[in-house]
């Protein structure tokens, strides 16, 4: 049947506010990212001649060659290359920051706008998308949700030519990717201490130290301004710079210090500096050198301004950036004092101030939270800058807490402290308030779909339940199920399993068998078991632990719903359909009664019931299910919710077996993307969507980025998930099936053989994904011209088809089909040796039409 005919028969439904339903569309997205009034506005929006949000620039002397070369890596096209793309990175403290400054300040006559984004965390790249949506559409930004923000500012920027973002401090390479991957009109500039997982398109700058001249003479610049030194000065400089390495950072911040104190010599602060070498033998060569330098300038910060150490000592427990003025405004205080300290911290150039936020080097954070000895009598304070830290986060956290619905922003503001104080935690330290202000973010980045981001949270909380209640306590125990679920949601299966089996171990012994923490743990356990690729275990497991759900819960409670639908999917995964559909059917049903229409739990029912009816073929029942589950996720969810993009990574590849590439492949593209970002680049989901994208392309002819995307898939999984996971053989499959489709037959074959192999000794004979492999290697054959290997092994897979998945099940249809044409072609051929033979003899053959297999 073809698509159009296919299409026409089907009965396509809509429901949900402002759903829509066609037999064909090409791109159709739903949800509440955009209201009406913003969908046509970015392109029409115009920036005004030098729109940017850059901080003022900073002193940057030599580095010419490197602002040349950074300058030739955005402009010059390479082969393939849509978006230029740079990246500068060295070491912390190296100048990356100032030089991407320098550049942006040098050439913001070249650019429409330019962004500077703080680019630590994916949460920290959408904060600074929101202030550029903020900037360009103030009426409309300030009232608009976080989400719609963003998408406007993405729209912009894919509308617009001409502009520079730069990502500073960049953590992780992957967290890009949406940006780079999507936005094509302009310049991505990114600095970052990592030097290894950067895509082969974007150029990399490797920073290293100042040249000794050029170190001199931003020295001599710091402390003498406009002047200029005298020549035993020039050379007191020169020996200074030599000691402090040519280190940027070290020439900034001791030529601040000199600035301030005239009364110093370069000579004697150089010697000051070798006084303190023995009490800073930690760390780094960079640590070191900028231990020594604080050390004399904290001393001088002690007798002039005390409250601005209390300051620096307090910000270098929070996150980096950003850190408003009013964290440090305890009551009692006045904001100038805290201003003046702030500036005075400024003008040592140990923070930089914008006048309502400060931002404190990451370098500089390093060594203030190591314990140091340069005074005996204050061996702790590093403790107690992270205790005003603590409080002043509870403070500004006071009245959040007792809110039913938080303010979005201030929680958004003070979410990076959180996870910063909870992943830079002492060991055997507690605080019972900020545990339970841990608990509550945690919770809320759950709720947004960001479990991977909370889980230092988590990991926090349990560390103060262990400490504070004990290893058995049912709020220890249910603390370590969260973590757990957090290891799990990110595809930490090597941390999450041994912990599950542990909680599993403590409940039965400490709470009981049949006690509902039990019960949970036992189902936790197997839906990890069953994501490693151990169905056996994870089906036994869910069999028992419904049963008692059953028993002792009753036969609709919620818990009991969704073990049944565990169930249910384990069957499905297994290849037993017969077993699952009927069961997914009843849980539908059920959670519709118990639980309401849009309940997520109704909806995850409503998405499996859908997947096992595309799985058993029925598409006229599976595509419009996926439809109005979708739009209902997208209305209640939000639209890049994890549940979300599953809905929408499966209509998708439901379109796909339909032979809809053109809706397919748009939906698989939008999903890889929005997974990156929200998951992480090597989340299990993140690989699958990539799989689901290269299949695609494989399908439609495109085979060079098919082949492409399926090896690096292969090889991450193989990474993530194990050499012998389902996903991993999976992947291993339809790399084999791309090579064959280019004409690689002895790369396919070989790789095909060993997969059939792993699949056979992992899933069992007649797994469906077995029986698939069978299949493929068989055609493999086929196209290698074995075809008596290619009958016989095609022959096996069709009676285990009819026998496993029923005698109508696509598959089964599809293993008749291959049979059928590989024993015509099998008969061709040797009606073709007869005819050769009566050739031979001087008899003619009868006219043959050779029929070419699909």
């Amino acid at each position: 049947m073809s698509t159009n005919d296919y299409l026409s028969r089907l009965r396509i439904e809509a429901a949900g506010q402002r759903s829509i339903a066609a037999g064909q569309i090409a791109n159709a997205y739903t949800g509440d990212v955009l209201p009406t009034e913003a969908l046509h506005t970015p392109e029409k929006v115009t920036a005004a001649p030098g729109t940017s949000n850059l901080p003022p620039a900073a002193l940057c002397l030599g580095r010419e060659d490197e602002l040349e070369q950074l300058r030739r890596i955005l402009t010059s096209r390479h082969e393939g290359a849509i978006t230029q793309s740079g990246t500068v990175h060295g070491l912390g403290g190296i100048g990356k920051s100032t030089l991407a400054l320098h550049y942006a300040h040098r050439h913001r006559g070249d650019y429409t706008l330019i962004w500077w984004i703080n680019a630590a965390s994916p949460d920290e790249i959408e904060t600074s998308l929101t202030s550029l949506a903020q900037t360009l559409v103030p009426g409309w930004a300030t009232t608009a949700e976080r989400g719609a923000q963003v998408a406007w500012a993405m729209q912009w920027l894919a509308w617009h030519p001409d502009w520079l973002l730069v990502y500073d401090n960049v953590e992780n390479p992957d967290d890009l990717t949406p940006y780079t991957g999507a936005l094509h009109q302009g310049h991505h500039l990114a600095t970052s201490r990592r030097t290894t997982g950067w895509p082969d398109s974007a150029s990399t700058l490797t920073l290293g130290n100042l040249e000794p001249d050029d170190a001199t003479a931003l020295l001599c610049r710091l402390v003498f301004k406009e002047t200029g030194p005298a020549p035993r000065a020039q050379a007191e400089a020169r020996a200074l710079a030599a000691e402090l390495g040519y280190f940027p950072l070290a020439i900034k911040q001791a030529g601040a210090y000199l600035a301030q104190n005239r009364g110093i010599s370069l000579d004697a602060y150089r010697r000051r500096l070798d006084i303190k070498l023995a009490k800073s033998a930690h760390g780094t060569d960079s640590e070191r050198t900028i231990a020594r330098i604080w050390n004399v300038t904290l001393h001088a910060l002690e007798r002039i301004d005390p409250l601005a150490v209390e300051v620096l000592h307090t910000a270098a427990w929070l996150a980096p950036d950003d850190i408003s003025h009013s964290l440090f405004t305890a009551p009692g205080t006045d904001p100038d004092d805290i201003a003046e300290a702030v500036g005075t911290l400024a003008a040592y150039s140990m923070v930089t101030d914008t006048g309502t936020t400060l931002s404190v080097h990451r370098l500089v954070q390093t060594v203030l939270r190591a314990p140091r000895n340069t005074d005996d009598t204050q061996p702790t304070r590093h403790l107690r800058g992270r205790e005003g830290a603590e409080r002043a986060v509870l403070r500004s956290l006071t009245p959040l807490l007792g809110r039913d619905a938080p303010a979005e922003a201030q929680w958004d503001a003070l979410t990076p402290h959180l996870v910063t104080l909870a992943a830079t935690r002492p060991s055997e330290h507690h605080n019972t308030p900020l545990a339970n202000a841990y608990e509550s973010a945690a919770q809320r980045l759950h709720q947004q779909g960001h479990i991977v981001r909370a889980i230092p949270l988590l990991e926090a909380v349990l560390a103060q339940c262990e400490q504070v209640l004990g290893n058995t306590h049912l709020g220890t125990l249910n603390s370590r199920i969260n973590v757990a679920s957090g290891y799990q949601a990110a595809g930490d299966l090597d941390r999450a399993i041994p912990l599950l089996e542990a909680v599993l171990a403590q409940c039965e012994q400490v709470l009981g068998d049949t006690h509902r923490s039990t019960l949970g743990s036992r189902n936790n356990l197997a839906t990890a078991y069953q994501e490693a690729g151990d169905l056996r275990q994870a089906i036994s497991l869910l069999e028992v632990t419904l049963t008692q759900c059953e028993r002792v819960l009753g036969d609709t409670h919620p818990d009991t719903l969704s073990i049944r639908n565990n169930l249910a999917s384990a069957y499905q995964e297994a290849g037993d359909l017969r077993q699952a559909i009927p069961l997914l059917e009843a849980v539908l049903a059920q959670c519709e009664q118990v639980l309401g229409d849009t309940h997520p739990d109704t909806l995850g029912s409503r998405n499996n019931l859908a997947t096992a009816y595309r799985e058993a073929g029925d598409l006229q029942r599976a595509i419009p299910l996926h439809v109005v589950t979708l739009a209902q996720r997208e209305q209640v969810l939000g639209d890049t919710h994890p549940d979300t993009l599953i809905s929408r990574n499966n209509l998708a590849t439901a379109y796909q077996e339909a032979g809809d590439l053109r809706q397919a492949i748009p939906l698989l593209e939008v999903t890889l993307a929005q997974r990156e970002q929200v998951l992480g680049d090597t989340h299990p989901d993140t690989l699958g969507s990539r799989n689901n994208l290269a299949t695609a392309y494989r399908e439609a002819g495109d085979l060079r980025q098919a082949i492409s995307l399926l090896e690096v898939t292969l090889a991450q999984r193989e990474q993530v998930l194990g050499d012998t996971h389902p996903d991993t053989l999976a992947s291993r499959n339809n790399l084999a099936s791309g090579y064959q489709v280019a004409g690689d037959l002895d790369h396919a074959i070989s790789l095909l053989e060993v997969t059939l192999a792993q699949c056979e000794q992992v899933l069992g004979d007649t797994h469906p994904h077995t029986l698939a492999s069978r299949n493929n290697l068989a055609s493999g054959y086929r196209a290698a011209g074995d075809l008596d290997r290619a009958i016989s092994l095609l022959e096996v897979t069709l009676a285990q088809c009819e026998q496993v998945l029923g005698d109508t099940h696509p598959h089964t249809l599809i293993s008749r089909n291959n049979l059928a044409r590989i024993r015509e072609v099998a008969q061709t051929v040797q009606q073709r040796d007869t005819a050769t033979s009566a050739t031979a003899s001087g008899r003619q053959p009868p006219p043959e039409t050779v029929k070419r297999p699909v």
